[in-house]
C-alpha cells in the first residue's frame, strides 16, 4: 500500500466492517499501516475478521443508544478516532405497495438511523482533537429512481443529505465527509439477489458502460483516499463508483 497516503498509524472505525464490502476495507486499512476498530451485529461475524483487528464490538447499530455507545467504546480502546466509515445497509427489492410498515421501519432504521447516530457520535471526538474523516456508503440508488428499492433508495438519498449537513458544519473543524456511491457490485447483497434471480444478471449488466460489475478493491481505494489526509481538501462529496452507470 503506498505509504503517500499517509494512513499509517490512523485511528479507523469501519461499521459493518464484518459484511463482505466491510472486511475489504478492513483489510485495505490495515495493508495501510492504520490501526483498526470494527462494530457489526454479531460476536461470530467479528471473530471472522483478521487477527490485527485491535477493537471489536457488537452492536445493534440500528438501535440509537447502542450505536452511539459503540463508537464511544470503539474510540475509547483506540485512543482516539481519525477516521469513521459508515458501511452498513440492507435492501429487499419490491415494488412500493408491497412494503409493510415494518419493512420500511427496518430499512430506516439499519441503514439511515444508524449512519444518524454513530456519525453524531463520531463527529464529537473528531472536532474536539481538530481533525478526522467521516465516509458514507451511499449508493446510485440514492440518485436514480430505481424499480423496487423505495425504501433503500429513500435512506441512501438521505445520507447524502445527512453527509453535506455533516460536511458544512465541521469543515472549518478540520472535519470532512464525503460519501461513496458504488454501482453494481460483486457483493453477498448482489449475490444473494442473483441466486435468486439468475435471469437478472445480462439485464445488469447491460446498464453498466464499463460492461462489468465492480470488484471490491475498486471501491476500496477511493475510500482508503477519501480517509487520508491527501483528501483534507475534499468535503461534501458524492463520488460514484459505478463504471459509469450514472451517466446514461
Amino acid at each position: 500500500m503506498p505509504e503517500w497516503l499517509g494512513l499509517a498509524g490512523q485511528r479507523v472505525l469501519v461499521a459493518g466492517g464484518a459484511g463482505t464490502l466491510g472486511a475489504a476495507l478492513v483489510d485495505g486499512f490495515l495493508a495501510a499501516g492504520a490501526e483498526v476498530g470494527v462494530t457489526d451485529l454479531s460476536d461470530s461475524a467479528l471473530a471472522a475478521l483478521d487477527s490485527r483487528v485491535s477493537v471489536r464490538v457488537a452492536a445493534d447499530l440500528s438501535q440509537a443508544p447502542a450505536a452511539r455507545q459503540a463508537v464511544g467504546d470503539v474510540r475509547e480502546r483506540l485512543g482516539g478516532l481519525d477516521v469513521f466509515v459508515h458501511c452498513v445497509g440492507i435492501n429487499d427489492r419490491r415494488s412500493i405497495e408491497q412494503y409493510s410498515a415494518d419493512d420500511w421501519d427496518r430499512i430506516i432504521s439499519v441503514n439511515l438511523t444508524s449512519a444518524f447516530h454513530t456519525a453524531t457520535e463520531a463527529v464529537v471526538g473528531m472536532k474536539a482533537q481538530g481533525h478526522g474523516r467521516i465516509i458514507f456508503f451511499s449508493s446510485v440508488a440514492g440518485r436514480s429512481g430505481h424499480k423496487l428499492h423505495g425504501p433503500y433508495a429513500a435512506t441512501k438519498g438521505a445520507i447524502n443529505q445527512l453527509m453535506r449537513v455533516i460536511a458544512h458544519e465541521n469543515a472549518e473543524h478540520g472535519v470532512t465527509a464525503n460519501a461513496v456511491a458504488p454501482g453494481y457490485m460483486d457483493t453477498t447483497l448482489t449475490r444473494q439477489y442473483l441466486s435468486d434471480h439468475p435471469e437478472k444478471r445480462e439485464a445488469l449488466v447491460a446498464l453498466i458502460p464499463a460492461g462489468r460489475f465492480g470488484q471490491l478493491e475498486e471501491v476500496v481505494d477511493p475510500v482508503l483516499f477519501l480517509s487520508s489526509p491527501r483528501a483534507s481538501f475534499i468535503t461534501g462529496q458524492v463520488l460514484y463508483i459505478d463504471g459509469g452507470r450514472t451517466i446514461v
